[in-house]
């Protein structure tokens, strides 16, 4: 998902502007549709749910229902200064989205249900995020195709360092957050996936 997705932690309290997902929030946000409208709305900017639909490739019907749902849970808002006659914007009202560890241990069917479409759907986006760039990084400037970057590492940690890990690195990232205004020259918006996951001994 789009900006700050945080999983697993509590790291994402020092980041802008950020939606704790509880239980009930869960339920509202799990469907894939949902999932990329949210993403769309906080990585482009407010839109119209035909607009959403041509950009996602969807029915406007489709875009519209899953925006009202949004809405009554919380992560989008009409935007009336945009709207013209019958014309309704929508916004997202959060730049990210943390989901609290004890939901992801919820035992419930109906709850790990939710969360495991969330999850799977982040995970695809990502690698969809990624894939796009591997396609067309051939059409970007050579100071962009020299300073992306894709890597792996194994490392041995117990469970406190790894959460330490993990909040070390989303401070750093947020380290660099306003330090390039949005219309600045050969700037461009970089997106940063952080996976972090024990692995089994054999």
């Amino acid at each position: 998902m789009d900006a700050n997705e945080t999983v697993g932690g509590d790291q994402a309290a020092d980041e802008p502007n950020v939606l704790n997902v509880d239980a009930r929030k869960l339920r509202g946000l799990a469907h894939p549709l949902r999932i990329r409208l949210l993403n769309t709305l906080r990585e482009f900017g407010p839109a119209t749910a035909s607009g959403l639909a041509d950009r996602l490739g969807e029915s406007s019907g489709a875009t519209s229902y899953h925006l009202r749902q949004l809405a009554s849970y919380g992560f989008v808002e009409e935007d009336p200064a945009l709207g013209k006659g019958r014309e309704r914007w929508w916004r997202a009202l959060h730049s990210g989205t943390s989901f609290d560890p004890e939901i992801i241990r919820d035992a419930g069917p109906e709850v790990r249900g939710a969360m495991n479409v969330v999850l799977h759907e982040i995970a695809t986006v990502h690698a969809q995020e990624l894939n796009t760039w591997l396609g067309t990084m051939h059409e970007w400037p050579r100071e962009w195709t020299e300073s992306w970057n894709l890597s792996d590492f194994k490392i041995r940690l117990t469970p406190e360092l790894s959460a330490e890990l993990s909040e070390k690195l989303h401070e750093l990232v947020n380290s660099y957050r306003g330090r390039v205004p949005d219309d600045a020259e050969g700037s461009a918006v970089v997106r940063t996936h952080l996976h972090l996951f024990p692995r089994p001994h054999a």
